[in-house]
């Protein structure tokens, strides 16, 4: 049976949770949003001992994509992800890190967009993507049905959601996108956040005060 695996890996003074996923059938792995830090992510794939094969974005935010064309140079990987309608922002990286201090930030543009019902594969491992706008306009989700699994970057949080005052936020699409697209995958479903600990649709469902049930009514 071929199981996931996942490593977070905190990067920046945002401590946004880069994210190692691999396939332990084949140890192939893909590295998902790496915001900086290029060199401690690669450490982190020698120390867990698999094969990068693809970088994944959820969407364009410096700390989200920072690192993604330094690893795609040094490691000649391809990147998948976002959705376009995030091309403004991976367009506009070395402004950005201008604007938050990381320097040596670089544009990038991804090898392909994703869009909503594609799948990508990580080794044998097939995962699916919801576009979830909100937090940017090309936010995307991947989701791994047989793990109960969802990397789902800025759009929800432990007890919180994703910011919507950046440029082309939009705060009722975001939460349509998660009652919409996330909620339909299970109470099960236990997530990575593009920052702070892991919780589950389920968990959030009952208790976030942003988009619970009793706050949605759901």
């Amino acid at each position: 049976m071929t199981d996931l695996k996942a490593a977070i890996l905190p990067v920046t003074a945002f401590q946004q949770n880069c994210t190692i996923v691999w396939c332990t059938a084949t140890d192939k792995a893909a590295i998902v949003d790496p915001g900086g830090e290029a060199e401690r992510i690669e450490a982190a794939l020698d120390e867990h001992k698999v094969e990068p094969e693809k970088i994944l974005l959820t969407h364009g935010h410096i700390d989200h994509a920072g690192a993604a064309a330094s690893l795609r140079e040094t490691l000649g990987l391809p990147i998948e992800g976002p959705e376009e309608s995030d091309r403004f922002l991976l367009e506009s990286l070395e402004d950005q890190g201008r604007q938050f201090g990381l320097p040596g930030t670089r544009n990038v543009l991804p090898d392909r967009w994703l869009a909503d019902g594609d799948t990508v594969s990580v080794g044998e491992l097939v995962f699916d993507v919801y576009h979830c706008p909100g937090h940017t306009p090309g936010h995307i989700v991947f989701h791994h049905p047989p793990s109960h699994f969802a990397l789902v970057g800025d759009v929800l949080f432990r007890g919180s959601i994703g910011r919507t005052d950046f440029p082309r936020g939009d705060h009722e699409a975001l939460i349509r996108s998660i009652k919409t697209r996330l909620w339909p995958l299970g109470d099960e479903t236990v997530f990575i956040p593009g920052h702070g600990p892991m919780s589950s649709f389920g968990e959030e469902r009952r208790t976030n005060p942003f988009v619970g049930d009793a706050v949605t009514g759901a």
